[in-house]
């Protein structure tokens, strides 16, 4: 049986009732639909889809996190909608923004990643009033600053009738956390289906789940030994200053060293940075954990990833402002004998082993099986690469993200998509994949699924589970090494998977009792907050109006910083140029430098700060610097005298006001505000060096005097309106400059001066 609508192709759709039901309540109201991988979100996004086309009140946005993805469901709506080809369209990074708004004008349907499209808002080169549906893929992307975030509030104001649907198979274990992705989306409604409901159990396939605990090799015990008496050394450190509650090696674990990372940053920040004891225990802190993480190294994936490890870890000390914390461990005495030890280990972790003869056998009795091995690291897929090469049946390819790391490179996208191309087709059938393959990889034919190491994200690993059994029973092998952090990771992600489960029937439980209310479905906390984003829009509107026609100056490197997206929601126009000084120009006379705490603390010590300084001084007549962020005197091992000293340079010296802001979104309020004052107040145009001629000649003479020394707007104009030239201010004595209100000796002796000494370059 299949799905008959007039927008849905014959034959083409399978009818499911469950899928069909979440349909037509999502059709409705703005819905999360959480549903196990394998059970068909996307042909639920294509039945919404194909009733609003069935409406004809607008074009459709589906939003997909990755290329590949976006690709994929591009293919997928070509193939089931009775649409032409030309009018479902898919936009990337690599299609040019001019030819994205011309084809954002003939399309019915466009299919993209959320970061272009917000681009493509902030640019104004398209806008959301005309969308009907905005579809979000993987929907638990949707909190902090991703660009799904964005996108739907941009969508809620721009759009009165508006529609929205989520799609996910893990949207997390907290009910906050689900919330706040329901809030975000402007979602008012919850559809939850698990592979328990009597409407799903028909479609779900058998998932054989196997845990192979494997014993680490004596020949590691040394090492781990003497790494764990150098991480002793550390621990009891850290416990005699208060900021760890027991240096005992049994109970430590990531977490709790992260805990005493808090405590230190905290209690430098109480001290205002003038406790160099807090600054030597940071050190401590960093040193324990890189021990820690090494022993975790070793015991979970082998010799090879500890060799490169502390071959990383080298580099990073022996290079220009390298980590003191790299530097202390490399040189204590402990940790110098276990690398010599560690130099002539010849064993590998039995993982390894066990993941080759784990394989041979699937292939032995199954040879047309497809596979996948999942790592953590980028080292162990590697080696696992190289282990299974030349392995009867076995064809594998090493699957990686698009980052390079050191010498190696990443993938770019093309040759993700050609490996899964070559993958579906059987070239090759063991796919060893990191992270990258967790999510939005459409091979359904996947018989098993090998973790190399458990992970404690329960997203992740339902993520991982989900690539088998989509289609036909499949087998996931976990390999946890005894006694390792490994047991940890798997018990977590274990307990936050049911705890994500006992959250989501609560919340679907809660829908129903609100059905039979009469409430609609509705559940009470997402409407509340809801409510609440509401009335906070109704202040952004206020403000985007009182803010209309303000334009900022944008550097393009900037372009993409949460500022921008900041101001674009109180309604500033901003536009990109490749500004050769500053980040921000708010008007013919205000360049705007931002530096982050890190960026300014790093451009401080690296010496680059009051070079730029001083080139923002001789570009803008009103130059600002701006330091966003907190725990200025605490992030790095600087002295508060030292940056005090700077700020006394940046300001006597070099004549420019610092502004410390606490977030992006303060840094926005105070751009808009100025460029405010400037633009409306003051009637000055933005203008850039070189790009004068948007300039009036009064304009331009105001904007060369007010570069003199202390002479601002006031007394520019001042001086312009007395000798009325600035030849004539030129050729003035110092008794005729100081007959102009305001002007003081001094500042007459310096005008004097300045019109009449001769350039001797630096």
């Amino acid at each position: 049986m299949y799905v008959e609508h007039e927008f849905i192709k014959p034959d083409s759709v399978e009818y499911r009732e469950y899928q069909v039901s979440i349909a037509k309540a999502a059709t409705r109201k703005s819905t999360l639909v959480v549903l196990p991988t394998g059970l068909g979100k996307t042909v639920i996004a294509l039945l919404v889809i194909a009733e609003k086309l069935k409406e004809k009140k607008g074009k459709i946005l589906f939003l997909a996190p990755t290329k590949p993805l976006v690709l994929q469901h591009t293919s997928f709506l070509r193939e089931h909608l009775v649409l032409d080809e030309e009018e479902i369209i898919f936009f990337t990074g690599e299609v040019s923004p001019k030819k994205r708004a011309e084809l954002w004008e003939k399309s019915t349907i466009v299919v993209s990643t959320p970061q272009v499209v917000e681009n493509d808002l902030i640019s104004r080169r398209i806008n959301l009033s005309d969308v009907s549906l905005v579809v979000f893929d993987e929907a638990h992307r949707a909190v902090g600053g991703y660009s799904y975030v964005f996108v739907a509030e941009q969508y809620q104001r721009q759009r009165d009738e508006r529609l929205t649907l989520g799609i996910t198979a893990s949207p997390g274990s907290e009910v906050d956390r689900i919330l706040e992705v329901c809030r975000n989306l402007g979602i008012s409604n919850i559809e939850i289906r698990t592979k328990y409901d009597r409407d799903v159990r028909p479609y779900v396939h058998e998932m054989n789940i196997v845990w192979k605990r494997v014993e680490v090799p004596k020949e590691f015990v040394q090492v781990v030994q003497l790494l764990k008496k150098a991480l002793s050394v550390r621990l009891k450190a850290l416990k005699d200053a208060g900021v760890l509650e027991s240096s005992s090696l049994s109970t430590i674990n990531r977490r709790k060293l992260l805990d005493a990372q808090s405590r230190i940053q905290n209690a430098l920040k109480e001290s205002d940075g003038r406790n160099k004891v807090f600054f030597m225990l940071a050190t401590v802190q960093n040193e324990a954990l890189k021990i820690y993480h090494a022993i975790e190294l070793l015991q979970t994936q082998g010799v090879n990833a500890l060799r490169n490890y502390f071959q990383r870890l080298r580099s990073e000390a022996e290079s220009k402002g390298g980590s003191r914390a790299s530097k202390r461990v490399l040189n204590d005495p402990v940790v110098v004998e276990a690398l010599a030890y560690l130099r002539n280990l010849s064993v590998e972790h039995p993982k390894i082993k066990y993941v080759v003869e784990i394989l041979e056998d699937q292939f032995r009795v199954k040879p047309d099986s497809k596979v996948i091995v999942f790592t953590h690291y980028r080292d162990t897929a590697l080696l696992v690469e190289k282990s299974l090469e030349g392995r009867r049946h076995i064809k594998p390819v090493r699957f990686i993200g698009q980052a390079s790391r050191g010498e190696e490179k990443g993938l770019s996208q093309r040759q993700q998509a050609e490996i899964l191309e070559k993958f579906r087709a059987g070239v090759f059938n063991t796919l060893i994949a990191t992270s990258v393959a967790e999510e939005g990889i459409d091979i359904p034919s996947t018989d098993m699924v090998v973790f190399y190491e458990p992970i404690p994200s329960e997203i992740r690993t339902i993520q991982r589970r989900g690539r088998t059994a989509r289609q036909r029973s499949g087998k996931v092998v976990i390999l946890i090494a005894k006694n390792t952090p490994d047991e940890g990771y798997y018990w977590s992600a274990l307990r936050k998977e049911k705890r994500m489960r006992r959250e989501l029937e609560y919340l679907r439980s809660e829908i129903e009792r609100r059905v039979k209310r009469g409430g609609e479905g509705k559940v009470v906390q997402p409407v509340v907050l809801q409510q609440k984003r509401l009335m906070d829009f109704q202040t952004n509107v206020k403000e985007n109006e009182g803010n209309g026609g303000v334009l900022v100056a944008v550097d393009h490197r900037e372009y993409r910083s949460p500022v921008v997206k900041r101001l674009v929601e109180k309604g500033v126009r901003v536009e990109p140029h490749q500004l050769q000084v500053g980040d921000y120009v708010l008007s013919s006379r205000i360049g705007v430098e931002r530096k982050s705490v890190d960026d300014f603390l790093e451009s401080l010590v690296s010496g680059k700060l009051f070079r730029q300084m001083r080139e923002l001084r001789d570009s803008y007549a009103r130059p600002v610097l701006v330091i966003e962020g907190k725990n200025l005197f605490t992030r790095r091992n600087i002295s508060q005298a030292a940056i005090f000293g700077c700020f006394v340079s940046i300001i006597v010296d070099y004549g420019i006001p610092i502004v410390a802001t606490g977030d992006a979104r303060e840094t926005a309020e105070f751009l808009s505000v100025m460029a405010k004052r400037e633009q409306r107040d003051e009637k000055k145009e933005v203008a850039l060096r070189g790009e004068k001629k948007g300039m009036s000649v009064h304009e331009r003479q105001q904007f060369i005097v007010e570069g003199l020394s202390n002479i601002s707007a006031v007394l520019a104009k001042r001086l312009l309106q007395h000798f009325k030239t600035i030849q004539n201010i030129a050729n003035a004595s110092e008794e005729e400059l100081f007959q102009v209100p305001g002007i003081g000796r001094v500042t007459a002796k310096e005008i004097f001066e300045i019109f009449r000494k001769p350039y001797l370059e630096k």
